[in-house]
């Protein structure tokens, strides 16, 4: 099954109302809100990637969904499989500086054993308080599409990775991300919909369109690269805004609201569905693969 096959069963099962019908990347429990996030050896990092960097990874792609919902992290839960100590400990290093930089307490999870050799599964829970959580479904036709920071830093740091030297901005941008939790939280109160760059800019902007019912164009001269971005990858952003791990927020904002802070707008929601691309103002074709999809 894809992942779009599985989560569409998942939906004919008895759901609790803070599910949201799984629309969202968190759900609602009271005042809280509560994401939860796996990451699996070989697929979101690499077997010789920090075992510190991984724990700060494991968090914050989590508390990145907070941001998105303008939440204060509350504290996180943690699944984890124990493996050889040297790396325990040095993921326990990484965990403990993460928790401390983001006030983001440990609250408790579970440890299991794994096989000599089996790749490492491991999961966070995190809840976050205070939020004024737009969804990813309320953009209105005439939103204008914001982004906040720089697009594809961390896929340039996952080639920098793999390819073992580089830029260490971008290396860091993949192994240690930050959650946009600041700009969430001004965000949050004035945007229609919201949502973190997870898995692509081009595919994260097509779920926002297509769970508010619209249709969305994005100028891709218009996109955000960072300077350290042009001068390893160049100038296309094509590569950019197809990769992941970008940890930025996209909102949807009406056309007579500007975010504080940086942001830029790369484009616009209008009445249909499905997303196009602009560059100088000319059509451009979508390619091939819009970003990360598990099983796609």
């Amino acid at each position: 099954m894809t992942e779009a096959e599985f989560i569409a069963a998942l939906r004919r099962l008895p759901l609790h109302k803070g599910a949201l019908g799984l629309g969202d990347d968190a759900a609602r429990l009271g005042n809280l809100v509560v994401t939860t996030d796996t990451l699996v050896e070989g697929i979101h990092f690499l077997s010789d990637d920090p075992a510190g960097d991984v724990a700060w990874k494991l968090v914050v792609v989590s508390l990145s969904d907070l941001a998105a919902k303008g939440a204060v992290p509350e504290g996180v839960m943690l699944n984890y499989p124990l493996s050889e100590t040297a790396w325990d400990r040095a993921f326990l290093a990484g965990l403990d500086t993460c928790l401390a930089v983001f006030d983001c307490p440990l609250i408790g999870g579970d440890t299991v054993s794994m096989p000599n050799g089996a790749p490492r599964v491991l999961t966070v829970t995190a809840f976050g308080r205070d939020a004024a959580a737009p969804s990813r479904s309320g953009a209105k036709a005439g939103d204008r599409l914001w982004v906040t920071g720089t697009i594809g830093d961390g896929g340039a740091g996952l080639a920098v990775a793999r390819a073992g030297s580089g830029p260490e901005a971008l290396l860091a941008a993949y192994r240690r991300p930050r959650p946009r939790l600041a700009e969430g939280r001004a965000l949050a109160p004035i945007a229609h919909a919201m949502m973190d760059v997870s898995d692509g800019l081009l595919i994260d902007s097509w779920r926002m369109a297509a769970a508010s019912g619209l249709a969305v164009s994005i100028a891709l001269d218009a996109v955000p690269l960072s300077a350290a971005y042009r001068a390893y990858a160049g100038d296309d952003p094509m590569p950019a805004v197809t990769a992941g791990d970008d940890y930025q927020l996209l909102c949807a904002l009406p056309p007579d609201q500007r975010p504080t802070g940086h942001a830029t707008c790369i484009g616009t929601f209008a009445p249909g569905a499905g997303l196009s691309l602009t560059r100088g103002g000319v059509p451009v074709p979508l390619p091939d693969r819009l970003g990360f999809e598990h099983r796609a």
